[in-house]
């Protein structure tokens, strides 16, 4: 119940970002420019699945470059980032710490409202901590976003993502989190 009340907090979160977006003049397409666009930002999510069992909330940040394929509709995405998911305190795990690095696709379907994919590894930087079999998995990330414009040329880029990965672990579980991405996005 607590996970279902904590989804939909962020739900409405992004549903307010939205409507804030939509109140601006979305006559324009969306116009990033023709280069390569900057963002960086930090995220917050929520264990989903078995992973909530032991673990209560994570945050991080991430890098991410967006480079033109058609003009104000489609990118391909390259995002490096920090995530580290928080462990309850009676559970007596170590908190899991690792480095996803993911490419894919933004499509606009409509002007601001965007859906990505993206795919990759997800490096697991305290192995040790963990006892974990395995230091790389695979991890996968689809996300739906909206931009704000700033100025003429730059954004707040804010998202919802549901990121998974496979087991570290030969017995473990899939580690699953529903997360909120806010960004500063600026071109070249």
């Amino acid at each position: 119940m607590k996970n279902l009340k904590n989804t939909l907090a962020l739900i409405a979160i992004f549903s307010g970002l939205s409507i804030a977006a939509k109140a601006q003049d979305t006559t324009k397409s969306v116009n990033y420019g023709s280069g390569i666009i900057l963002s960086a930002g930090a995220e917050a999510g929520l264990p989903v699945g078995k992973l909530h069992d032991n673990y209560n909330w994570s945050y991080g940040g991430s890098l991410e470059a967006d480079f033109p394929i058609v003009k104000n509709r489609v990118y391909a995405t390259l995002n490096g980032g920090y995530d580290n998911i928080h462990a309850n305190s009676n559970s007596g795990l170590k908190n899991i710490q690792s480095i996803p690095v993911m490419a894919g696709i933004k499509y606009f379907p409509i002007n601001h409202f965007y859906v990505q994919g993206q795919a990759g590894a997800s490096f697991l930087t305290n192995r040790s901590d963990l006892n974990a079999d395995k230091s790389t998995t695979f991890v996968y990330a689809p996300q739906i976003g909206t931009l704000i414009n700033v100025s003429k040329s730059s954004y707040i880029d804010a998202g919802v993502k549901f990121e998974g990965d496979t087991k570290f672990t030969d017995n473990g579980k899939s580690n699953n989190y529903l997360g909120l991405r806010v960004a500063y996005a600026f071109s070249l």
